[in-house]
């Protein structure tokens, strides 16, 4: 049999396919759009699954249209990231929306969680809005600001105040490889806090999109003082976690 799992972000929509021996046989990711209901129909059309489970903010809406099984992302994320760091004890994913942290028991059932999910702020969508403000793409952003040399403290951290805190920065001239890189230390001081206060054992894995940042995973690599360890493609961890939670269910 083929398990699928579908995980419908507020910004994508990723689809992970395994076998039976939990290899991935196909994945797929696009834009959530204004219906996620349809584009994950447009999705499933081009994977070939038994079953599917479904995680991530729009599981609920999932569910209701195509009569599936959903799963927490906490629970999901988590059981994706042990199928690469099957001994890993934290998890920390970052999205487009809300950013989670989590500790695990020895057997990678999750332990204790906080959710930053009220405010965009340590997120990727505060990044991305950043990141537009500066003029730089989402891609480069990161790389950017590894390539400062000053320390610039930004104050807010609230989206609204923190793009007009950017914006008088940039009006008096402040480098801007200097402001993204201090816009990267306030997003990993805030997830560095929730990790803190989930109390995590060793290593961290880091899963979501924003994983793919080199910047961030540098400096939460040396502001907890810990290995932070990033799978392939970071953005399919809760699919792939919901497929395999799948199989066990099964």
């Amino acid at each position: 049999m083929k398990f699928a799992g579908i995980d419908i972000g507020s910004r994508t929509i990723e689809l992970v396919v395994v076998d039976e021996s939990e290899k991935i046989i196909q994945n797929f990711q696009t834009d959530t759009g204004f219906n996620p209901a349809q584009t994950a129909k447009a999705l499933l059309a081009q994977a070939q699954y038994d079953r599917i489970m479904a995680t991530g903010y729009g599981r609920n809406l999932f569910e209701i249209a195509f009569d599936a099984p959903t799963v927490t992302e906490i629970k999901a994320h988590a059981r994706g990231a042990r199928a690469f760091f099957p001994e890993i004890r934290a998890v920390l994913d970052i999205g487009g929306q809300d950013s989670k942290a989590m500790s695990l028991f020895e057997n990678g059932r999750v332990k204790k969680f906080e959710m930053n999910d009220r405010c965009a702020a340590g997120t990727g969508k505060f990044l991305e809005i950043m990141a537009k403000t500066l003029g730089y793409g989402i891609d480069e952003f990161g790389k950017e600001a590894l390539l400062s040399e000053n320390d610039i403290s930004i104050s807010s951290m609230c989206t609204v105040f923190a793009e007009s805190e950017v914006t008088s920065l940039i009006a008096k001239g402040q480098n801007r490889r200097d402001i993204a890189k201090g816009l990267h230390v306030s997003v990993v001081n805030r997830v560095a806090g929730m990790l803190n206060r989930v109390s995590p054992d060793g290593d961290i894995a880091f899963t979501g999109g924003v994983a793919k940042n080199r910047c961030i995973v540098d400096m939460l690599t040396k502001k907890l003082g810990k290995t932070v360890l990033v799978p392939p493609d970071p953005q399919l961890i809760g699919a792939l976690g919901a497929a395999l939670l799948l199989i066990a269910k099964d």
